[in-house]
Formats: C-alpha cells, structure tokens, sequence
C-alpha cells in the first residue's frame, strides 16, 4: 500500500492502482449500482484530457514533458488500456467530480510511470493541476458524455440500420403474400406481409434521424469554462484550442457554445437524445408486440409467421416455445423508457449555474444507448433471419374475411355489399362463394378485384 493524502487526510492506495486517494473516497462513499463507469465514457473523458493537455501545451502553460505523458497516458486509455482502474459507482454524488478525479488520477499515475517517476509523485505530476489544468468537472464530464454519446449514437444507428435494412429485405420478399389488415384487433381490409414490414423499416428510419437530429443539438460544449461557465483560470486561448484539438481527435464537429455559462448549467440537450432514444422504444416496442400477435398460437392463434425456435418455453408444459426474442425487445425498451424518466428529473433538477445530476443522465443514456443497439441486432439475428411466413394461413384469412367486401364497394355499390356482408356473416360462408353463386361478379372479374396489386394499393380498375 501507499499513502495518499487530500485536504480531508490521508488514505491508504493500493501499489499496483493507478487511482488515487479521491477515486479511494468515492469508492468507500458510493455503493449504489453495483455497477462501474460505461467504457466509452471513460475513454471519451481521456479525449477530452488529451485535448486539455495539448491545448494548454500550445498556450505555453503546461510543461511539455509532462503534457506530453499526460497525452500518452490518456491515449493508452482510449485504446483500451487500464479500463480495470474506473471503480467508481456511475450513479454518485458530487456532479461527478468523483468521475473526473478517477480519471484525472490514472492519467497522472500512469504519466509519472512513463517518465520514470513511482505512483503518487503529485508533486510532480498533479491530478488538480496539471491533468485537470484549464478545467473544472463541470465543463469537462459534460463535454465527454457529448463525446461519448456521439460515438455511441453511431452504434445505435448502425445498429437500427441493421434491422431496417432487414426488414426491408422481408418487404420485398414477402410482397406477394396477401393477408388480412386489423384495425381495433378486428378484420379491416387485406394488405401485403411486404407492406406491413415496410412499414416497420420506415418507422425505424425515421427513429434514425430522429436520434441524429438530437445528436446535432448537443454538439455545442463548454470546455474553458470550468467551474461556473466564465472561463476562470482559462486562457482565451485555451478555449479555442481545445475544441479545435477535440474536433481533431473525435473527428466530430464539436464547437464551443457562444454563451458558455448556459451551456454549463442546463442540460436539456440531453432530455433531446433521451426522448429521441424513448420514441424509438416505443417503435420497437409496436414492431416486437405485433410480431408476437403475428405469430401466437401456433395452433390456437394468428399462426401467420413462424418465429425460429430459440428455446424450450415452459418448465412444465412439453413442446411450448415462446416469442423470446419479441419479448427481450420489449423489456429492453421498457428499461429505456424508465431511463428516460431518471433523465428528465434529472435535467429538472438543476439549480443555478449547474446542474449536479449530471451523473444519472450520463448512466441512464449510456445505458439506453447499449440497450437499443444490442436488442435490434438481436432481433435480426435471432428472430428476422430465420423468419417463415404462413403462406396457406394468410391466404386462409383471406378466404373466410368478410372484410374483403370493402374492395368490392367501387364494383358493385355499398348497399349490396352491406347485403353480401351481412349474409356472410350470418351464414359463414365465403365472401367469393355468396358472389359467384349470386352470380354477382365471374370469376375472372372477382380474381381481379382480389389480386394483391388491387386490393393493396390505390386505384381503380374496372
């Protein structure tokens, strides 16, 4: 063990951490989660350092030699490196000064190690001064959860590509199978397997932009301003440079905010990406549920698509499979829904110049993020891939609807459409069966009016 020492008093550390005394409080004061920090907001918080240690290297303040091993240090970190040394509960108090301190302090243990210094020379190199120079937490772990929802909003997108671009391939494949449309759960008129998954695809391509658009809104950062947003121990400078060096490092057009103290102490930017991240839930949500109505029974329900079987469904009733992989997207997105929640109470909650709830907000989106991203490819991999439709049920429907009758309206009127329909209804019989024995329609002029191409799309053909 070494000794550490805060202006509260001294800790022990132990030799091989390449945390610190302040990562060590945090540890004894936070156990809430059981949980650790999200990988990518660690590494988007040593972004942000290699950024601070270059910028206050080009405006002379920060001694080369140790900005140069705080730079290295910080990229070892994004490569992967260390990842075991972030033990700190992501859910804490302190606006996430805990967070800020745990990776200021890896940086400077590791740094000292580079330049052949032991671990915990902060006389030589500083987690406060010198890893934390030019910052304050409150200006540097709200731009990493900007740079670390950014990079994650590129996985989820990718992500509801995946599962767009499936489903559009379903559409295509499935878009001469005929069957019947529900509204109010009841039997409407028929459209194609192909158009309800297109209709899915859409819906999710428009959760994409939905999600890039709220992105965008957050962009703007507030580095140089430190603690309050007025830029004290900033050199004007340094706040230019840093973006343009975060910008360099990301690849992502992150400008600095033209009013630095708002962007410090309100966050609704990130009520945007969490709403954004909500409404595609609830996308999902509609898709999975009627994939699930879709394919009940299979005897003794829709029995319209066929899911593949992914595990024994029931410790007591043999042969039982169950819509698994419908329902783990479901709860994945319910969990993203509640995160939304803990969110917006958590941007509601700031007062003055800051906002101290930042912490939850960084846990919560990270988390729905993750969720989003790994249940759509699962819902291609496990369920979209090895999908079979029912062809002989849907064309079953079809056949025993009275709901068919509504194409017939523009061909014979609606009044002896009500008549054909309430004689099916009455009797049981087929829709096409009543017409044809009435002698109402042929049969080429029925096949006709009940092709998929007329009765799924608009237009008249006589």
């Amino acid at each position: 063990m070494r000794k550490e020492h805060d202006f509260l008093g001294e800790l022990e550390v132990p030799d091989e951490a390449y945390y610190g005394v302040q990562t060590m409080r945090a540890i004894e004061n936070f156990s809430i989660t059981g949980r650790k920090l999200d990988i990518d907001l660690i590494q988007a918080l040593a972004k942000v350092k290699k950024a601070a240690a270059q910028a206050n290297m080009e405006t002379g303040r920060l001694d080369r030699k140790i900005g140069n091993a705080l730079v290295q240090a910080a990229e070892e970190i994004i490569d992967g490196e260390f990842i075991d040394q972030f033990p700190v509960d992501p859910i804490q108090g302190g606006a996430g000064t805990s967070i800020n301190m745990n990776v200021n302090e890896v940086l400077c243990n590791r740094a000292l190690e580079i330049i052949g210094e032991a671990k915990g020379r902060y006389d030589i190199i500083s987690p406060n001064n010198h890893a934390n120079m030019a910052q304050s937490t409150n200006d540097s772990l709200p731009t990493a959860i900007k740079v670390c929802l950014t990079y994650k909003s590129h996985q989820v997108t990718k992500a509801l590509d995946y599962l767009a671009s499936e489903l559009e391939k379903k559409a295509e494949e499935y878009k001469d199978i005929l069957k019947m449309g529900r509204t109010h759960l009841q039997d409407a008129v028929p459209i194609t397997l192909g158009q309800e998954m297109g209709s899915y695809a859409s819906a999710i391509r428009r959760s994409i932009r939905r999600i890039e658009w709220a992105i965008d809104s957050i962009r703007l950062i507030n580095m140089g301003g430190t603690a309050v947003g007025t830029g004290l121990n900033a050199e004007p400078a340094y706040i230019k440079i840093v973006a343009r060096k975060l910008r360099e490092i990301t690849g992502e057009n992150f400008e600095t905010s033209t009013n630095i103290i708002d962007a410090t102490n309100n966050t609704d930017g990130f009520v945007d990406v969490s709403s954004a991240l909500k409404n595609t839930a609830l996308v999902l949500i509609k898709m999975a549920n009627d994939f699930r109505l879709m394919a009940s029974g299979p005897r003794c329900g829709f029995a319209e698509l066929s899911l593949p079987k992914r595990q024994p469904g029931s410790s007591i009733m043999p042969g039982k499979v169950n819509p698994v992989i419908a329902e783990v997207m479901d709860q994945a997105c319910y969990q993203v829904i509640g995160n939304d929640l803990a969110v917006t109470l958590g941007v509601e909650n700031g007062q003055l110049e800051l906002n101290v709830m930042e912490p939850i907000m960084a846990y919560n989106l990270c988390s729905s993020m993750n969720y989003i991203a790994n249940a759509s490819r699962t819902f291609v991999d496990k369920l979209l891939k090895g999908l079979e439709p029912n062809r002989e049920q849907c064309q079953k429907y079809i056949d025993n609807s009275v709901g068919v009758v509504t194409a017939l309206l523009p061909h014979i009127g609606y009044e002896q459409s009500a008549m054909l329909a309430k004689e099916a209804y009455n009797t049981g019989r087929p829709i096409r069966e009543i017409i044809l024995e009435k002698a109402i329609l042929t049969e080429e002029q029925l096949n006709h009016i009940m092709s998929p191409e007329q009765m799924t799309h608009p237009g008249i053909t006589k």
